[in-house]
């Protein structure tokens, strides 16, 4: 009895070993499975991340190569979907009164067409042609029929014709002395800018403005000039170019430049690059071009300059604005945090630049993480809308009341995007993609985006400067690169001055053939009255006569009160 009892007993405890053993060895595989399904489904979340943002990068390129370039954006959809947010948002902001309007009404869109264009008004040259009837010119012959006017319509029509060929003429004089012998001499020359030159300023002005102005090529400036007549070689040209950009740099340029740091409240800035021309040598073998880059600088609404650097570094970025204490308004580029880190962009010197950010670039990053449809980069999208929206509304009062309505109504939707977006890029922050991108561009530059809020005379985006760049972008599209470094550097002074002459309303090709004229007779402690920001005072102070002939005798006027101009341009 004992016997068997003890024997069911070991087997009852060997059948439950035996069961704990399987069970911990179902467990084991139950756990090992357990992990490998979530390796598993941790690898698929890393997959299906990188398809999604795959994806989201497929769709923006393909809506950079077959869409429109421009960061569009359905204002009207998003307002629908974040109606509930941007209301509150409203509400938060308060109600202006008056002429203060919380959210703009204006009608958005293109303007109403207006008919066809009247030209009867318009200042150009009449080429008339009458257009008869035979039927009725017979019974105009025979008495029957009399003509009683006209009636008129007008196209615009073009004739070719430009160039013309300046005859000098220079007065000869014969002398007698008391002897008797004759002697003959000639009027002395008048000073110009580039004697023995055989373009004259009007054609330097031209050639210099069809390229840097309108981004053509020399080689198509040469044909045209072929087709005229007058045949010049794209290699003098290309001489007559540098020489005029490193003259007017020197003078008039530099003067304006010093004046400009000196005065500067904001300077907006960017930069692009240029392919310039490697120095020819001995060498058989070819070389490529080596990158350049140009930097804008927008002062203020006042001056722009165009600065070649061999080199795109921070230490090139400090030189450039070394002594400069106001505002500088830039991208997020690491070249330029040396600015806003060390005082003036050097170690010796006194005051450091404040940043002011561009919301045009935070927007941007927006537009290419919603076009993966992201619900986040869309109610960005609505907000920042929003932010545009209201401080447009404001942007044709003075300063000191656009400062007092972003403070009063605008800050508040500021202050509520941030900290909106500062969670979102928490959560966001291990993951890769254009949403992470953008909360962290945002977060990262708050206190540079909110810098437009101290003055009413800061603007919320770059724009401007990257909008000069353009025409860098346009040109090097067409003339492909610079020759060397002093070409480039002369291309930029002619940029400048080109540049500068739009933003004063002034006909840059007729600046430009003007400087020329008068620079050999200006006086050098004077430069700076030749800046496009004075020109106007200056050209309505020198003889029309004189100016009408490109060369010829120059009456320089009494030097002009500069201080009182600026004062008067507001």
């Amino acid at each position: 009895m004992d016997d068997s009892t003890d024997s069911a007993t070991t087997s009852d405890a060997l059948r439950a070993s035996a069961a704990e053993l399987r069970v911990a060895e179902l467990e084991a595989t139950l756990r090992a499975r357990d992990e490998s399904v979530a390796a598993l489904t941790q690898q698929l979340d890393r997959y299906r991340a990188s398809y999604d943002r795959l994806r989201q990068e497929l769709e923006l390129l393909k809506r950079r190569i077959f869409v429109a370039t421009a960061e569009r954006v359905d204002t009207k959809q998003l307002e629908l979907e974040f109606a509930a947010k941007l209301a509150e948002l409203n509400k938060a902001g308060g109600t202006p009164s008056g002429d203060e309007p919380s959210t703009p009404d204006a009608p958005r869109g293109k303007p109403k067409p207006k008919g066809r264009r009247n030209l009867k008004d318009a200042k150009l040259i009449d080429v008339s042609v009458d257009i008869d009837d035979p039927l009725f010119e017979a019974l105009v012959a025979e008495g029957k029929a009399e003509r009683i006017g006209f009636e008129e319509t007008f196209k615009l029509a073009y004739q070719r014709g430009g160039t013309r060929r300046l005859v000098v003429r220079r007065v000869k004089y014969c002398t007698i002395d008391s002897q008797g012998v004759s002697a003959v001499a000639l009027a002395e020359l008048p000073p110009e800018t580039f004697p023995r030159l055989l373009a004259a300023p009007s054609m330097l002005a031209h050639i210099a403005h069809e390229k840097h102005g309108r981004g053509l090529p020399l080689y198509r400036i040469e044909t045209q000039f072929k087709l005229d007549g007058v045949p010049v070689d794209r290699g003098t040209m290309s001489r007559w170019l540098e020489d005029l950009g490193g003259t007017v740099g020197a003078t008039v340029l530099a003067a304006a430049r010093d004046y400009a740091f000196d005065n500067a409240f904001c300077i907006a800035t960017d930069a692009t690059g240029i392919a310039i021309q490697p120095i020819r040598t001995h060498e058989k073998t070819r070389k490529p071009c080596r990158k350049g880059h140009y930097f804008v600088h927008v002062v203020d609404r006042d001056h722009v300059f165009f600065e070649y650097q061999a080199r795109e570094t921070s230490a090139v970025v400090g030189t450039m604005f070394r002594g400069f204490g106001g505002y500088i308004q830039a991208d997020a580029k690491s070249v330029y945090d040396v600015l806003f880190r060390c005082p003036g962009g050097g170690e010796d010197d006194d005051g450091t630049p404040t940043e002011v950010g561009c919301w045009s670039h935070a927007r941007r990053k927006y537009w290419e993480a919603a076009m993966g449809k992201d619900v986040v980069a869309r109610e960005a999208l609505a907000r920042i809308g929003r932010i545009f929206e209201l401080d447009a509304s404001w942007k044709d009062k003075p300063p000191a009341d656009i400062e007092r309505l972003r403070n009063a109504h605008l800050r508040v939707h500021l202050v509520s995007f941030f900290a909106w977006a500062e969670p979102h890029h928490e959560r966001v922050r291990d993951q890769r993609g254009a949403l992470r991108s953008a909360l962290g561009y945002s977060v990262r530059q708050k206190d540079a985006l909110l810098r437009f809020l101290d003055d009413g005379r800061l603007v919320m985006t770059n724009n401007r400067a990257e909008n000069h760049l353009r025409k860098v972008a346009t040109g090097r599209d067409a003339w492909l690169f610079a020759g060397s470094d002093d070409h480039a550097e002369s291309a930029g002074n002619l940029l400048s001055l080109i540049a500068s002459a739009r933003i004063h309303d002034i006909d840059a090709e007729a600046y430009l053939r003007d400087l020329i004229r008068v620079l050999a007779h200006w006086p050098r402690d004077r430069y700076l009255e030749l800046a496009p920001m004075f020109w106007k005072a200056t050209r309505a102070r020198l003889d029309d006569v004189q100016m009408k002939h490109d060369v010829g005798r120059l009456t320089v006027p009494a030097p002009l009160d500069v201080a009182k101009q600026e004062a008067a341009a507001g």
